[in-house]
């Protein structure tokens, strides 16, 4: 049986929180951990971390900045944008393997290089895991997943977020075993011994309002229907980036509630989007994003609302149970991640947001992360690279 536990500090003194989470852990452990998932903000060094954490006895570690607050089945951790949380794992029948690839403008070789490293640690080279988790610095994550699924084909799910710092200024960095950096990839190979479930959300309706890309290279639109296309979100928002159409600028807080999606599957009556969040509007009138698209891509403007990003959470978690016909019995705990875009829009309520979690969990340790990109899986659509969204992965019982 695999056995979860979590443990949380806010404390500013990188020695104190260390002390407090790990002393934490040896006594609702009580054994060695397989697997170390650690989450911290910008404060914490990640080399400090990996230095304190290799004391310890573990077998594989995974590490990943997160933006400003973590939170788990006791509440919501933020001490002045300073959290510090590690979930740990139990599973001598099972196994694990973590390892980190410097990014070097190559991300997808990186991908493909990091997930064969961790085969490796896992010692189960030439297999297929039955989940990658996956933390990678933001700007290229849809190249990092296609070198990943080079190795271990398109039906592995790979769940996870984009490292994130607390003010969007590159103080993000990720951690695997006793490597750090700033630019690369991190991944974990799971073969745990119960099963998992999964799922891949977002809090947001589509409109009836929509266009086709009409001109794009990577994360840039510059054009929707032969228009420009900050013009045309300008319209579509009613005015919501009014102020930055001159003179261009960053429009993260004005576009939460209003990205723009496209559509990926349907499940029965049921359509699946995938987001993309405008994060600035160019002196040209492009909207540069946080995930990339294509001309020809169809897209729809989303509808949010801090209710229904305050709700979601718990809708999800009880998606990822229904997936499966599980109750909160039958599990022994779970991983989160949800937007840092989302988290900010609604921070006063975040509270809510992780007692919803704990509710439907009843009790089971969780952590949740707040990430610059969600990656997760759609039934019938694949792996996906997305923004505003929510993934969650929960590990049976036996």
């Amino acid at each position: 049986m695999v056995k979860i536990t979590t443990a949380f500090s806010s404390d500013p003194d990188p020695d104190a929180a260390l002390q407090e989470v790990t002393s934490t852990l040896q006594r609702a452990l009580s054994t060695d951990p397989s697997l170390t998932l650690i989450y911290y903000t910008e404060n914490y060094n990640p080399g400090e971390l990996i230095a304190a954490l290799n004391q310890q006895p573990t077998t594989q570690l995974h590490g990943c900045s997160t933006c400003r607050a973590l939170m788990g089945s006791d509440g919501f951790h933020s001490n002045n944008g300073i959290a510090l949380g590690i979930w740990a794992a139990h599973d001598p029948e099972g196994a694990y393997g973590s390892a980190l690839v410097s990014m070097n403008d190559a991300p997808r070789l990186a991908g493909r290089e990091a997930v064969e490293l961790a085969l490796n640690n896992a010692q189960r080279t030439g297999e297929v895991p039955d989940l990658i988790w996956l933390s990678a610095t933001p700007g290229n994550e849809e190249s990092v997943m296609l070198g990943i699924q080079d190795v271990v084909g398109g039906d592995v799910p790979i769940i996870g977020g984009s490292a994130a710092d607390n003010h969007i200024t590159g103080q993000w960095s990720i951690i695997a075993n006793d490597e750090v950096t700033s630019d690369g990839v991190a991944v974990t190979v799971m073969f745990p011994s119960v099963e998992i479930s999964y799922t891949f959300q977002s809090g947001y309706s589509p409109s009836s309002t929509s266009g086709t890309v009409t001109k794009a290279a990577g994360r840039v639109v510059y054009e929707i229907d032969n228009r420009p296309a900050a013009e045309v979100y300008n319209e579509w928002s009613e005015g919501g980036i009014d102020k930055t159409i001159n003179d261009g600028g960053r429009v993260l807080a004005q576009t939460s509630l209003h990205p723009l999606g496209r559509k990926v599957t349907s499940v029965g009556k049921v359509d699946y989007y995938k987001l993309s969040h405008p994060s600035a509007v160019t002196l040209d009138r492009a909207l540069t994003l946080f995930s990339e698209v294509s001309e020809g891509d169809q897209l729809v403007l989303m509808n949010g609302s801090r209710n229904s990003l305050i709700s979601r959470a718990g809708r999800v978690a009880s998606s990822v149970l229904n997936v499966d016909e599980l109750q909160a019995a039958d599990i022994n705990g779970a991983l989160v991640v949800f937007c840092a875009g989302c988290m900010l829009t609604i921070q006063a309520d975040m509270d809510k947001v992780a007692s919803s979690i704990n509710q439907v969990l009843e009790g089971k340790p969780f952590l949740g992360a707040f990430t610059f990109g969600e990656q997760g899986c759609f039934v019938e659509g694949g792996n996906i690279h997305g923004n505003l969204m929510i993934s969650m992965v929960v590990f049976n019982g036996e």
